[in-house]
């Protein structure tokens, strides 16, 4: 499949050049805690010269474009799709760990076409791990066939979340469902970088993983190895995403069978914190 062969390229280049600037770029602030650093260009510019060698016609949605966005299915902010095919690319998801020095990070890069997920992929430059899917032919870290964990309950879970940008202004909301899941399940870790929160999940290491807030770079590749891997993905309705504009709004991925138990739980917080 050559939609396989150029994602791995293009995860492979982006990953070399995360792992050679480690360490050795600063940043500049896009936003209070929304950190950019050179590594970040570097890497995107990298993925998308590799993708459009091989296929031209393809649009991008991706992170550090002048101005990323979708307005009524539409790509702003870089070429316009001529097919219906969208790269969608973090090119550093995790900057604020990588401008620290903290190896939690990573690229991520989806091919949708139309409001289908093709493949996609997760490169962890600091562990050498690659993670990868196609819609219907599973999902792999380096070769292996990756399932979901079998824990059937959030009592038996390890936990998974991430704060929004927002977080300053909006502490106590996110952490009234972090504090409320930290005393039903085994822990809840925070990592700070979704797309290998979700590629972890699809690897059996994590049991549930929720989030306000992302953008569809963030999550998706990370969908689809969760479901490939046997997991299931919604917003906090219960509702899969469709369009490529709501992806990430709200994130709820989990092995599946904890899924309902979890949506429960955040339904009843929303609740709360909406009084």
């Amino acid at each position: 499949m050559k939609e396989m062969t150029v994602l791995n390229r293009a995860l492979a280049g982006g990953g070399e050049i995360l792992a050679a600037k480690f360490g050795h770029v600063g940043y500049r602030l896009k936003g209070r805690a929304n950190l950019l650093t050179e590594a970040d260009l570097a890497s995107q510019k990298k993925i998308k010269a590799v993708i459009r060698a091989a296929f031209p016609e393809d649009g991008f949605l991706a992170e550090e474009d002048e101005n990323p966005g979708l307005c009524a299915g539409r790509v702003r902010g870089g070429p316009p799709s001529k097919n219906g095919r969208l790269w969608v690319i973090d090119p550093l998801d995790g900057t604020t760990n990588y401008a620290h020095g903290f190896p939690a990070a990573a690229v991520s890069i989806a091919l949708v076409a139309g409001s289908e997920l093709l493949v996609g992929g997760v490169c962890d430059p600091f562990r050498r791990e690659v993670f990868t899917a196609s819609r219907g032919g599973g999902a792999f870290l380096n070769g292996r066939r990756l399932t979901v964990s079998k824990v059937s309950s959030i009592s038996k879970a390890l936990l998974v979340t991430g704060f929004a940008y927002d977080r300053a202004d909006k502490a106590d909301f996110y952490c009234s469902f972090f504090s409320d899941f930290m005393k039903l399940s085994h822990d809840v870790r925070r990592m700070g970088a979704a797309s290998l929160d979700m590629a972890w999940l699809a690897a059996g290491r994590t049991d549930g993983y929720w989030e306000f807030s992302l953008k569809p770079w963030d999550v998706a590749a990370g969908r689809l190895l969760v479901e490939e891997a046997g997991g299931c993905v919604s917003d906090f309705a219960g509702t899969h995403w469709k369009d490529i504009a709501a992806y990430g709004t709200q994130t709820l991925a989990t092995n599946g069978f904890i899924h309902a138990e979890m949506l429960k739980r955040i339904k009843k917080n929303l609740k709360l914190q909406l009084k």
